[in-house]
């Protein structure tokens, strides 16, 4: 008997071991094929992001066939007895997006500079926005994030209220899948929904389902743009540890740390007391900022 055709599709929900996939026929409610769950696997075998090769069945379900390698994914990894399993929260972003609020809370930069560590590890490009500028004012807000596109990291100035910056999101977000992450308060939801009438809602929504508690079945979903592209809310990236990065190898993580570590005079270096510290030179001298220099001796001692 001849194998029915495959469609491709992208998988924009994941709940309970089922998977909503969007195909070019329309969205489908899936599983896994049997054979695929065979063996030892050390990761979650599909994830939202992922892209699938899909057999429709005859009540408009589908099975899926094979799951595409992932160009680079957003993991959570997790001690197990037996090992270290992988908890993909998205698979396939094209971009990590960090919001922070300029005012009201205050930002918190360290927890900015942890997520920028996670993205790097995990090679996904980000950028960050810097949020609620009406609270602030400008010249404020770029005293706070004004340095980080000096690192690589471009800082996007938005406020929900007075709408500044909201199209330029828009179109850094349109055709593509973007990771949203960002502390309370930092006024996510309605920065989407000044994007996109109702997407705030819809991924606060999705946010609370996340944080119930462990009874509670965890969702993970695409949200789809007007313009192309999609969003996912990635709440488990605050509470993801660094327990899987070894110290010496955090300073690589720190775009203006990484390239000083050579010229350290011990190559076991902490940075922290050593003398002969290229990287305690370069904060003495001005050209690695006190606050990111911080970041880096506290994620290294394993603190927030």
């Amino acid at each position: 008997m001849p194998q029915p055709p495959t469609e491709p599709g992208l998988i924009i929900r994941s709940q309970s071991g089922f998977f909503t996939v969007q195909t070019e026929s329309g969205v489908r409610t899936c599983s896994l094929r049997g054979r695929l769950k065979q063996g030892k696997h050390v990761g979650d075998l599909a994830a939202v992001g992922d892209r699938v090769q899909v057999t429709r069945q005859p009540d408009g379900t589908g099975t899926i066939e094979s799951v595409e390698p992932r160009a680079r994914s957003l993991v959570r990894l997790d001690p197990r007895p037996k090992g270290v399993y992988q908890q993909v929260l998205l698979a396939n972003p094209d971009q990590a997006v960090f919001v922070f609020a300029c005012a009201n809370p205050s930002p918190h930069l360290r927890m900015l500079d942890r997520f920028l560590v996670i993205a790097e590890k995990q090679e996904i490009p980000a950028f960050i926005v810097a949020n609620k500028v009406d609270l602030a004012g400008q010249e404020q807000a770029e005293a706070l994030f004004g340095f980080y596109p000096a690192l690589g990291y471009p800082v996007l100035y938005t406020s929900a209220k007075t709408g500044l910056g909201v199209d330029a999101l828009r179109k850094r977000l349109a055709g593509k899948v973007s990771a949203l992450a960002g502390p309370s308060g930092a006024g996510k939801s309605s920065l989407l929904n000044a994007v996109q009438p109702g997407l705030g809602l819809a991924v606060r929504e999705i946010s609370a389902a996340f944080h119930k508690g462990r009874h509670t079945t965890t969702v993970r979903e695409l949200f789809p743009l007007d313009g192309g592209g999609y969003v996912a809310d990635t709440p488990g990236l605050r509470s993801l540890a660094l327990w899987d990065t070894e110290p010496e190898e955090l300073d690589g993580y720190f775009r203006e740390i990484a390239p000083l570590v050579a010229h350290c005079q011990f190559s076991n270096c902490s940075h922290r007391s050593e003398p002969g510290c290229a990287v305690q030179a370069a904060v003495e001298a001005g050209k690695v900022r006190p606050e990111r220099y911080e970041s880096y001796l506290r994620l290294r001692a394993g603190e927030e």
